[in-house]
């Protein structure tokens, strides 16, 4: 299946349309890009004799002009966009097989493209290892590569250090090939330093879509700019540059300049497709409604937006939905927003957008308890809604409330009821082991299960990461491991009442009960009480031995 004209390698055999318009593109000029590449790419000087403080310039960005909308002439740049979330460097995830393209990295490709730019994607998505960057850099010879990690994954947003390991040695071989690097993504925000060690030339703080424009700007308009010269001024960075100050005003808002659909065009599709149709029998893709969280719970770390919250149109977002299932037929969306909706009179208008065109998608959401009236449950279902999670937590109100969660368990019971009386499966998010959780908080979390009856959950112990109020809590108290190694990593890193090994044990006795209760119905009454006393037997022997598990008495250690 040939792909489009925006990833080919050598002449653009794909482009027959009289108008001059790629068939699978339409992006206005990209059909000519490949074309140009591929007739420039042996006029492109060696990069190795360049001085580490003069960038180079390939052939073809240095001799092809466009023109961007404001008619001013600028030079084109060959820019590659890249993340480094490698779906196989995390085995809990590679289980579960449910891989999405990398949503902000294709919104930044877009923004990119809008400028003129000739774009690729390395998507580390479902690359088969690190290793998978070296041809695609070879074969792409970027100017400029963007790292740039999806903001919308909360697997990114976890910042592990398998991960990271990954990306520093995809900086170290952009950077040894010659290109300006820059890198933008949670874990970059929170430890610029790292990054900037295996060869950044800058860290973007935060979404970083104003300084990455400043930068773009500067490099168009000069290509050959020195290192000191492009970085100098430029607030939201960080880098190595010692004449280089930092300036960093704070979390910004959401940027209003990324807007437009993702550039699914680079995404290799049929491969998703196939993965989710060989795991599941259906397919999927994710979308966002919305950017950032107004709520400020202590652990829930926040560096790319801080507590602002930006939500699209929803007449917009029906049309995107509606696009994408046009284009690639998805029997199921991931609506990857923090917060879903927020106000039902959106959902409603979405719904009803939806309705019109015949355009919605069975989808899943992330939503919090006290938003889940009748009316937005009933909101929700019209529009397609078949999955909620909810960030329950924990069945102990004291915890919710030294989590400053602003729920109550009762509302966590009722939005479970709502949502599931009009058709739609709830999810809880569950954290164990917070600051001054005890058994007996935990075993309230155990009543809250068994009462709700959730349709799944999902199970952590709390990870302090800097920015929170629980970080610089616990802070003084992290030794040499600050960061998981991947999502199933499940370490407490700081002194909670309980070792890591008691808190994986009431993780899986907690999805044990899920599944039983959810199993009563095709089980006989003696069978499902046989295995209700195998689980408590289980729960008891815990219980019992809860003891031995415990640490030493928690000292609060923030920071002076």
């Amino acid at each position: 299946m040939l792909r489009p004209c925006g990833r080919l390698r050598h002449a653009c055999i794909q482009c027959t349309e009289s108008a001059g318009v790629c068939r699978f593109s339409s992006e206005r000029l990209h059909h000519l890009l490949p074309c140009l590449r591929t007739t420039l790419r042996n006029q492109r000087r060696p990069r190795a004799h360049l001085l580490p403080s003069r960038m180079p310039v390939s052939a073809h960005a240095a001799a092809a002009l466009t023109w961007r909308q404001n008619e001013s002439l600028v030079q084109m740049l060959n820019i590659q966009v890249s993340h480094s979330y490698f779906l196989r460097y995390d085995p809990k995830q590679w289980e579960r097989g449910k891989p999405y393209p990398p949503l902000a990295t294709l919104q930044i490709a877009a923004l990119l493209r809008e400028r003129g730019h000739a774009l690729s994607l390395f998507d580390a998505m479902l690359a088969d290892d690190v290793e998978d960057y070296t041809p695609a850099l070879r074969a792409a010879q970027p100017d400029l590569v963007v790292f740039y990690e999806d903001n919308f994954n909360f697997l990114t947003k976890m910042c592990l250090s398998r991960m990271r390991d990954a990306a520093c040695r995809m900086i170290g071989q952009a950077r040894a090939a010659g290109c300006r690097v820059l890198v933008a993504g949670s874990d970059a925000s929170d430890n610029p330093d790292v990054f900037l060690a295996a060869g950044a030339h800058a860290v973007l703080i935060g979404e970083g879509i104003a300084p990455l424009i400043t930068l773009l700007a500067r490099v168009e308009a000069q290509p050959d700019i020195a290192t000191d010269q492009w970085l100098a001024g430029v607030a939201q960075i960080a880098t190595s540059q010692p004449a280089v100050a930092r300036v960093h005003p704070g979390a910004q808002p959401p940027d209003a300049r990324l807007s437009g659909l993702p550039a699914w065009d680079l995404v290799d599709m049929p491969r998703y497709q196939r993965f989710w149709q060989q795991r599941h029998g259906y397919s999927s893709l994710n979308m966002a409604a919305s950017r950032g969280c107004p709520f400020r719970c202590n652990w829930c770390a926040k560096p790319i937006w801080g507590n602002h919250y930006k939500r699209r149109g929803a007449e917009e977002v029906a049309t995107e939905m509606i696009h994408l299932k046009r284009r690639f037929q998805p029997d199921h969306i991931w609506m990857a927003d923090d917060i879903f909706g927020f106000h039902i009179d959106w959902v409603e208008t979405f719904a009803q957008r939806l309705s019109d065109a015949d355009g919605a998608i069975p989808f899943t959401i992330q939503t919090r308890a006290d938003l889940a009236s009748e009316r937005m449950a009933a909101a929700l279902a019209r529009a397609g809604c078949m999955e909620a999670w909810i960030g329950a937590e924990s069945g102990s109100q004291r915890i919710l409330d030294k989590m400053t969660k602003g729920t109550q368990v009762g509302e966590v019971i009722a939005a479970r009821e709502r949502l599931g009386a009009q058709g739609i499966r709830v999810g809880f998010f569950i954290q164990l082991g917070y600051l001054g959780e005890e058994l007996d908080d935990i075993l309230a979390t155990r009543a809250l299960v068994t009462q709700a009856n959730p349709d799944i959950i999902g199970v952590s112990v709390s990870y302090p990461l800097p920015g929170t109020k629980f970080y610089e809590e616990v802070k003084n108290q992290l030794g040499s491991k600050t960061h998981w190694q991947d999502s199933d990593d499940l370490a407490m890193m700081f002194r909670g009442a309980y070792d890591s090994e008691f808190y994986r044990s009431v993780r899986d006795l907690l999805h044990t009960q899920v599944d039983l209760q959810h199993a009563r119905a095709t089980m006989t009454a003696s069978a499902f009480a046989q295995a209700s006393e195998q689980l408590e037997a289980r729960w008891s022997a815990l219980i019992a031995s809860e003891g031995q598990h415990r640490t030493e008495p928690l000292i609060h250690c923030a920071a002076r």
